[in-house]
């Protein structure tokens, strides 16, 4: 994919309501403590959040006594997280400059949304100092596979062809791991994790939140967009989003 039509993905996948996002992704956070305790914040250590949202987990590393600086290329989650007091950064993590200034990494179900991975896994390495951990979550191999052809299946029923680039790196545990290692990070242990997932909100506002971004490239005008998600919801016939996460922890070598 060439330059200018990555940046025009990435920038499509990144238009967020925070107040939306609260309302119907309130989950993705919750179900984010896992990798939380994996990362295990220390008291007074100085951690990095990659792609930090609106703060929700941010807020609970703070809480355990950490410095906490967060990433995040949304004007309005940005927005969202700063309102509750925390140091947010708004940039695309491919453009991080720091170096060496963090004793640990985290990211929580925002590192399928970061086309640029190989530039990410690079400023994330450069960031930590030697001898830091990074550990986070994100979507992996197989992720929303139901939903996602479902999804497309509706779009082209009603005379909307789907995006053809994907705006989301979904990987293997073999593929996550030869970009972070390529990168630099050393005793990587990643795996899957299936985990069908109720939607509090229901499906179809799955869909007019989360995928966003593909009814943008879509050309679906915004009072079709309820309709298509109910479609969804009534054609995949069960309230559960066939979520697959990579779950993982790495190390900057000292």
């Amino acid at each position: 994919m060439g330059g200018d039509a990555l940046s025009d993905v990435i920038a499509s996948t990144s238009r967020w309501d925070a107040a939306d996002y609260a309302r119907v992704g309130r989950f993705v956070s919750d179900l984010g403590e896992a990798a939380l305790d994996l990362l295990d914040p220390k008291m007074g250590e100085r951690i990095l959040d990659v792609g930090c949202g609106d703060g929700a987990l941010t807020h609970k590393i703070v809480e355990r006594g950490s410095d906490v600086v967060g990433v995040d290329n949304s004007p309005e989650l940005v927005a969202a997280a700063r309102a509750i007091g925390l140091d947010v950064l708004e940039m695309d993590a491919a453009d991080m400059t720091f170096d060496a200034e963090f004793d640990a990494a985290f990211s929580n179900a925002a590192l399928h949304w970061m086309l640029d991975k190989d530039r990410v896994a690079h400023a994330t390495i450069r960031a930590l100092k030697p001898g830091g951990r990074y550990a986070g979550e994100m979507g992996g191999d197989g992720n929303l596979a139901k939903l996602r052809q479902t999804l497309d299946a509706e779009l082209v029923a009603r005379g909307y062809p789907p995006p053809l680039e994907s705006s989301n790196w979904y990987p293997s545990v073999e593929d996550f791991a030869a970009v972070y290692e390529a990168a630099g990070f050393t005793e990587l242990d990643a795996r899957l994790i299936e985990r069908p997932t109720p939607m509090p909100n229901g499906i179809g506002q799955w869909v007019t939140t989360f995928r966003r971004g593909w009814l943008d490239r879509a050309g679906v005008p915004e009072d079709e967009r309820a309709q298509i998600g109910e479609a969804v919801a009534e054609a995949v016939g069960t309230n559960n989003a066939d979520y697959v996460r990579l779950r993982f922890i790495m190390r900057k070598p000292n």
